[in-house]
């Protein structure tokens, strides 16, 4: 889908251990990706099947998130919410854990969310835009109109997660 990449983190070894950069400023922006993020943020799940998400943020809010494992395993999903987009609706979904060292890079118009595969999972990721309460949207987990195929069931949803609506070209966030 446009926009979207898996990073692989380059790392450089010796007899001590490895060094990884997951971020650089330069080599992002070189590539055409978000090069500025204003958040940093720390999430835990202690319980396999824990669900978070899908969400994004409507305009002006919208926002590009860079998400990376750090213990345990998730399956890492995003949604094509732009109006007009070929993929509108399309989602794609991999596993990220904590030897893999992959990142998800969802962009701007892509809602995100994780299931955790493992029990005491915690994920670290950055943000484009500052969390606006107001601007937060969804989409449910189980909407047909996706359909996501969650590698195994989710066990433990929010009622906010839970409530979305169905995804419909009207709640699209902005245009292609």
């Amino acid at each position: 889908m446009e926009g979207a990449h898996l990073v692989e983190l380059d790392r450089l070894e010796d007899s001590r251990g490895f060094l990884a950069r997951m971020f650089c400023e330069r080599a992002f922006a070189e590539a055409g990706l978000e090069s500025r993020f204003v958040q940093a943020n720390n999430s835990a799940s202690w319980r396999k099947g824990t669900l978070r998400g899908p969400h994004f943020q409507v305009p002006p809010h919208t926002e590009v998130k860079l998400m990376r494992v750090i213990r345990g395993a998730i399956f890492d999903v995003i949604v094509d919410v732009r109006h007009g987009s070929a993929s509108f609706g399309r989602w794609f979904g991999v596993r990220l854990d904590d030897t893999g060292r992959k990142m998800m890079y969802a962009p701007r118009g892509f809602a995100h969310g994780f299931l955790s595969l493992t029990d005491d999972v915690e994920v670290i990721y950055m943000s484009s835009a500052f969390y606006a309460p107001g601007a937060e949207r969804g989409v449910r987990f189980d909407d047909p109109n996706v359909g996501i195929e969650w590698p195994i069931p989710p066990t433990e949803v929010s009622d906010k997660d839970r409530a979305w609506p169905d995804l419909t070209p009207a709640q699209a966030i902005i245009t292609a």
